[in-house]
This record gives structure tokens, sequence and C-alpha cells, in this order.
């Protein structure tokens, strides 16, 4: 039976203020009451696992269309969180470089429904889209009420609804799911998001690796200590998460893959260069 392979897709980089990666990461004093705000680059990317059982996207980054007078995205989230790419990050093109095509995908897991990690679920209209049954349906409440989401994009959600995906909600109590051989999603509940999951990945040679997107940003919001970032619908939840992620870490003797460490992503062996297995 042949091995699975796995492959990290560069899709581009985006800009915030700091402040929103880890909160309070520099605040103010009497010493210097009047501290800079940082604006940092980080990258986004994406996950693919062809496996012998069918091919798993984790996440698919942000929509190309996003950015521009006419972007998706309203203009005040194109100031705040800008994106950048050549036309060879778009998720389509790193699958191209693969030869795979969106029809070729079996599961997509929306580790969440954010601007930057659910931006071309459209695309996979053959696949079934994995996401954390909480996060869909406020996502979907919120679109049927308000254009104006914050890191949820308005029209992406419109495109979906149009394409008719094939959703399959993970519901809370779903701890861990098997998915393939080697496979699992793990569900982290509530914490940067209304709900996001994870995988763990156990590869032959590599070993165990969990993807945790933004349940984790970066190592340092991994810490020690845990640091909440600015971006936050449940602090406490966060918290509890990464404890559960370094308990699991620890018992499967697994890495950690955060969602948008610099260090970390300038380390990994990017799709174009190889892959892990």
């Amino acid at each position: 039976m042949a091995k699975p392979k796995l492959y990290v897709l560069d899709t581009g980089r985006m800009k915030m203020d700091k402040g929103f990666m880890v909160a309070m990461h520099k605040p103010a004093s009497v010493l210097d009451p009047n501290t800079p705000a940082e604006f940092v680059e980080f990258p986004v990317y994406a996950v693919l696992i062809d496996h012998p059982e069918g091919k798993i996207l984790f996440d698919t980054g942000c929509n190309p269309e996003g950015m521009g007078e006419q972007g998706r995205w309203p203009q005040g989230v194109q100031q705040l969180f800008p994106y950048y790419a050549a036309e060879e990050c778009y998720l389509i093109n790193r699958l191209e470089q693969l030869k795979v095509r969106p029809e070729d995908i079996r599961y997509v897991v929306a580790s969440h429904l954010h601007l930057d990690h659910a931006g071309c679920l459209e695309l996979f209209t053959n696949a079934t889209i994995i996401v954390h049954e909480t996060e869909l349906a406020n996502t979907m409440k919120t679109y049927a009420i308000n254009k104006d989401m914050g890191a949820y994009v308005w029209a992406d959600i419109d495109a979906w609804v149009k394409n008719g995906l094939n959703w399959h909600p993970i519901k809370p109590g779903e701890d861990e799911v098997p998915l393939a051989e080697g496979v699992k999603i793990l569900n982290f509940g509530s914490g940067h998001a209304w709900g996001l999951l994870g995988l763990h990945v156990q590869l032959p040679g590599a070993g165990g690796i969990i993807l945790a997107s933004d349940a984790v940003y970066s190592a340092q919001n991994y810490g020690p200590p845990v640091k909440i970032p600015g971006i936050i619908y449940d602090s406490i939840g966060f918290v509890n998460t990464v404890e559960r992620i370094k308990a699991y870490a620890a018992r499967t003797h697994s890495q950690v893959w955060f969602g948008h460490d610099s260090e970390q992503f300038q380390q990994f062996i990017k799709s174009t260069e190889g892959y892990y297995e």
C-alpha cells in the first residue's frame, strides 16, 4: 500500500497589528506612554495530505479576489489585514503544481471559517467539507443577517451557498474523529473562533504532526505561559485548548504546527521543495 505524503502549500502572506496575534504584547506604561503598534507579516498556508484512501486538504487560504477596489473583502478588512501573494501562491495554482485538481480532493478540513483559512472553499464542490458544527451554524446565521462580518467574508460565504458545498459538521462532543489511516480530526472547540478543528497526522517517517491552525497562532501564544491572541471569541477556551494540545503532543510524541508562525514556517519543507512522509 502506498504511503501518505504531506505537502505544505505556501499561499502567501498577510500583515496585521501584532496585538491581534498576541494580546497586550507591548502595553503602554508610565515609562513608555505612547508605545508604537507593530504591523507584522505572517504566513498563510494550507496542507495537502496525499493519502491512499483519498486526498485530504487542510484549510484553503485566502481568496485571490479578496484585495483591491472591487475585492471581496470590505475596505476596512483590507486595510487591517492586507493579503499579498504572487499568482503561483494561489491555492489552485499550488495544487496544479502537484498535478492535483480541486475535484481530486476527497475531504477538505476547514479548521475554521475566517477569511485566511476558508477563502477558497467554493472550489471543492466534489469534496466533503468538514467543519465544526458551532462554527458553521454561527457563520451562516451571521451571513443571513449582516454583511459586516469581521474576519468572516460575506462574499466568500455567498459563493459557498451558491456552489452547494457538501458540509459535514463535527459536533461539539466529538473530540477525536478518525478520517483515514493515521489521520484524526481533533475537535478544539471554541477559542480564537466559535469552533476550531485540527488534524493529527501520523507519518511512517516524520512521525506525529498536529496541525493546530489558529487554535495556536504562534510559538509566543503556545508559551509557556500561554498568551491569548487579540482576535478571540473565548479566552478561557483558548487557554484550555492550548493545554490540551500540549498534553496530546506529549502523549503522541508529536510536533505542533502553529497557524501563523513566521519562524516555524521558514523551517517547513514547502511543496515546491518536497514533502513529509
